[in-house]
């Protein structure tokens, strides 16, 4: 199998670096969603608490407990009132710092499914190229071009086959990566909502 795939060309092996692009940053994304966490009922719950008491040092106890994005998040908020600080300004820099993490790398992704195709088909343009060169020295030997035709389209197949799954993979982290966006605009709104209701 990888006799044949190495008869595509030399754009075969920029095909292979990607599709190893494609999956170290899969894998990282993944281990970073893991550690990022989820927003569990019992975290909400007590933030609701708190900001309806506006328990400020136990606020504070609880996001530093709770030890991912969500957390860090709501802290940022529950942090600048305690400073009477600007709460939306601040939860907003938080949640845009956190977002930025959670997309980090997704846009390589996103390429590589754009850029796999078109090196496949350079790769098969060149391959072409080739067999017409032996068309012209080599006029009697129709399976020769054959041949040439049909290493050259090896390229094309890879190309291919690496932007379905490059595909694959940014819209299981794209799935991902909206289920956190979404908690965090909970905690966000959650925050900002109860201390705006304070000044209410």
């Amino acid at each position: 199998m990888l006799e044949i795939l190495l008869k595509g060309g030399p754009v075969i092996y920029l095909l292979i670096l990607t599709s190893i692009i494609v999956c170290a940053i899969g894998i990282e994304r993944l281990k970073f969603y893991a550690s990022a966490g989820n927003v569990n009922e019992n975290f909400i719950s007590n933030l609701k608490e708190i900001l309806r008491k506006k328990d400020i040092a136990y606020g504070v106890e609880l996001c530093r407990r709770e030890e991912n994005i969500f957390g860090g998040v709501a802290l940022a908020g529950i942090d600048a009132a305690a400073h009477g600080d600007n709460v939306e300004a601040a939860v907003n820099v938080a949640y845009d710092e956190a977002a930025m993490q959670l997309r980090a790398r997704l846009n390589y992704l996103s390429m590589i499914v754009t850029l796999a195709p078109l090196l496949g088909l350079l790769g098969t343009i060149f391959g072409m190229i080739d067999s017409f060169n032996i068309f012209s020295i080599q006029a009697g030997q129709p399976l020769a071009i054959t041949g040439g035709i049909g290493e050259a389209l090896i390229a094309t197949a890879t190309g291919l086959c690496v932007a379905i799954f490059a595909l694959i993979v940014h819209t299981f982290l794209a799935q991902k990566l909206d289920e956190k966006l979404t908690e965090l605009d909970k905690i966000s709104a959650l925050v900002v909502g109860g201390f705006q209701n304070e000044k209410a």
